[in-house]
């Protein structure tokens, strides 16, 4: 297996994988020796897509605003109710909190105790429920110390809307994670009011576990997507909506919303149809991109992975019963490596990009944006919408829409109109 250099280098090879193949080194501060031509892997993104691309929106039609530099920030979240704070999150392990712009000397949370950190591994998602307001309630998705995934929740201090309250710490869930890469972690709540929970699919290359690997394994958490109300109920730390696709079939997790996923690093709802987009991080050949427009929002889905990696036939013997093809995917050539899932632009001041969707891929210094459109390869494609960022782990998405970008190596941005 080829290595991520840029993450090798900072120990973080965040958010493709670890393989044995790569060649780790202790964490390196920000911006630390990355001299190796990493940031030459300027490439123009080939999407295979069914529509031919358009004149995209210029460049010098937005521009990104930096808000704050930080440790390793991999989400940017808001809570429901409270357009004055912006919550950041830090792989590290602790959860900033800006107020009117401002960033706070002490974090939110600070949990790094608890997170085994970096690789794939970390506090890697943050979702507040939609009665936050009233509740306190927050979960936060991270790596223990001994490798295995901890989703738990939390309640915001009673006297202060700056500072989580760490004794109120209650497991929701907890999974076993087989190897260090393919955590996934990211956490969401959907326009129904309940919690989503991306699973990678145990690690290692070509999900080598079982006859089938995690991803078409229906019996195991891995490679899906979850849903849940994560109250407690009784002895129960959560409880399955009676709507899931798979709730009464024996042997089969009734969790699990969609499956056949490699990596679901980031997915994310359209804020105004609440549609599924779900970038999937590919093995050593293709990225994809999946979109599930409501009501479906891939409820019961199969995204093909093992036997399929995007369009192209992984393990040719192989079938994924019912797999439902990416919308759009892109190759690994000329330095392209993992895809970084992000919103449907739906930000009013961003007129000529809405409903378009955007990503960006880790190794890449552009931002893309697509059309999004259900069907194989059915998406349209833009060119890229901004140059100049680098070691994009992911997006967030304010209350007012407005989209965040943050860099592994400390920066963040809030995409702007240019004037």
């Amino acid at each position: 297996m080829t290595g991520l250099t840029v993450g090798a280098l900072f120990g973080l090879c965040l958010p493709k994988r670890c393989h044995s193949g790569y060649v780790r080194t202790t964490r390196l501060g920000p911006l630390v020796g990355i001299g190796l031509g990493a940031f030459a892997l300027i490439a123009l993104l080939v999407l295979m897509s069914l529509g031919s691309p358009s004149t995209s929106v210029a460049a010098s039609q937005v521009k990104l605003t930096r808000i704050g530099t930080f440790d390793g920030p991999v989400a940017v979240v808001q809570p429901p109710g409270d357009r004055q704070r912006l919550l950041v999150v830090e792989h590290t392990g602790s959860v900033r909190v800006l107020v009117g712009g401002h960033r706070l000397a002490k974090p939110f949370l600070n949990i790094s105790s608890l997170v085994s950190c970096c690789g794939e591994r970390g506090l890697l998602g943050l979702a507040f429920a939609p009665d936050y307001a009233t509740s306190r309630r927050f979960y936060v998705d991270y790596t223990n110390s001994a490798g295995d995934t901890r989703v738990v929740e939390y309640r915001r201090s009673a006297t202060s809307a700056n500072t989580a309250d760490p004794t109120t710490a209650r497991t929701v869930l907890a999974q076993e994670q087989p190897q260090s890469n393919h955590n996934g972690g990211n956490l969401a709540f959907g326009p129904d009011g309940k919690l989503y929970i991306g699973f990678g699919d145990g690690g290692a290359g070509d999900d080598p576990h079982g006859l089938l690997g995690n991803g078409q394994n229906l019996n195991t958490l891995l490679g899906k997507i979850l849903r849940i109300n994560p109250l407690q109920s009784g002895s129960q730390a959560y409880t399955v909506p009676a709507d899931n696709p798979f709730v009464g079939r024996a042997d089969v997790r009734p969790e699990i919303w969609s499956y056949g996923l490699r990596n679901p690093w980031r997915f994310s709802f359209d804020r105004k149809t609440g549609g599924l987009a779900i970038g999937d991080v590919g093995q050593d050949h293709i990225e994809e991109i999946d979109w599930s427009a409501a009501p479906t929002r891939g409820r019961g889905l199969n995204f093909g992975w093992r036997p399929w990696e995007g369009t192209r036939a992984n393990f040719p013997s192989e079938s994924a019963a019912g797999a439902v093809f990416p919308v759009a995917q892109y190759a690994h050539g000329s330095g392209l490596c993992s895809v970084t899932g992000g919103y449907v632009i739906r930000d009013p001041r961003l007129k000529n990009l809405q409903g378009r969707y955007i990503y960006a891929d880790f190794c890449s210094s552009s931002l893309f944006t697509l059309g999004l459109k259900e069907g194989r390869l059915a998406a349209h494609s833009y060119g890229p919408l901004r140059s100049g960022v680098r070691l994009v782990s992911s997006f967030g998405e304010d209350l007012s829409g407005r989209i965040y970008v943050t860099q592994l190596d400390g920066a963040v941005y809030r995409i702007d109109p240019s004037a």
